[in-house]
């Protein structure tokens, strides 16, 4: 690793759109980009506060003016990615959506980072030189021609800074669990005095690390956070929640933007449920009856645990 290069983080959504012949829409780098002439998804960066779904229809409109409507969540993808030209090392999330075409005409952006959107085969994707996040969404296989960082940078997985109003400003992305074991029931923490969400029931989870894949951060985060084992069954969705003055144990209020991918996750051993983080953000976990849960108040439970369980179908 290079320790000249700053550590940046960022979320980003991308669409996956096919046409009436099963071509799939691309977009290629042009010279103002740092990877000239490679091709990806359409998409780009999350803006503070935007909802994901919000970001992909926008940047497929600018790259490739085609309007269109998201179907459905593909995949979420972390990657890590050195840009020394830049002095950086990029951390991005990426959030890939299914979408339809709702009209338009492709168009060329001359002076722009990406300067071309075409359809092609998977066949033709194949033998296009992809960036890396692109070739894994579309089941392909290529040489990556991104340069990696042999160890990923410390990074805090919060980091507020000041925004052009003088408030601070945070966003963050996070993968939480919709736990059960094989007795019908759910894992829950209850939210510590002092947070935001103080009281409320909530689920088993957190912010991922720097260089970290999702699924991985979760399956971490529910041994360090529950004493729990659990194995990875599918991604249920992505909850995006803005609190424009949140106020927690900082003392002083930020703008808040929390990207979360919510999955399904089967302990098959259950056991007494452990608090590691005392005094952090948790003051309680327990298993909980799948029909206590859905007998829980509307305010009882955070907003992504009402998003998460609403999608798992459990309330």
């Amino acid at each position: 690793m290079t320790p000249a290069l700053e550590p940046l983080r960022r979320i980003a959504a991308y669409a996956v759109a096919r046409d009436g012949e099963g071509r799939v829409l691309l977009v290629r780098a042009s010279s103002k980009s740092g990877t000239p002439g490679v091709w990806s998804l359409p998409g780009g960066a999350v803006d503070h506060g935007e909802d994901p779904n919000h970001t992909v229809v926008r940047e497929t409109a600018a790259e490739t003016g085609l309007s269109v409507a998201v179907t459905g969540l593909h995949d979420v993808l972390a990657d890590m990615r050195s840009m020394p030209h830049r002095g950086v090392t990029i951390h991005t999330d990426r959030l890939v959506y299914t979408v339809s075409v709702r009209g338009g005409n492709l168009i060329d952006r001359v002076g722009h980072p990406t300067d071309l959107a075409r359809w092609h085969t998977l066949d033709e994707a194949e033998k296009l030189k992809l960036r890396p996040f692109t070739a894994a969404a579309l089941g392909l296989s290529t040489d990556s021609g991104d340069l990696r960082p042999e160890e990923a940078p410390v990074f805090p997985s919060f980091y507020a800074y000041e925004g052009p109003d003088g408030l601070h400003r945070a966003q963050r992305f996070a993968a939480y669990a919709i736990a059960t074991d094989p007795y019908e029931n759910l894992l829950l923490t209850r939210i510590s005095e002092g947070y935001p969400g103080a009281g409320c029931w909530h689920l088993p989870g957190g912010g991922t690390d720097y260089g970290e894949q999702p699924g991985t951060a979760l399956i971490r985060e529910l041994v360090e956070e529950t004493g729990q084992e659990g194995r990875l069954v599918s991604l249920l969705g992505v909850a995006s929640h803005r609190d424009a003055a949140s106020l927690g144990p900082e003392g002083y209020p930020i703008d808040w933007h929390g990207v979360r991918a919510f999955y399904r996750v089967v302990v098959d051993q259950p056991t007494e449920v452990t608090i590691h983080d005392v005094g952090g953000s948790t003051c309680e976990a327990r298993w909980m009856p799948l029909k206590e849960v859905a007998e829980l108040a509307h305010d009882q439970l955070t907003e992504v645990t009402a998003d998460a369980l609403r999608a798992a179908r459990l309330i």
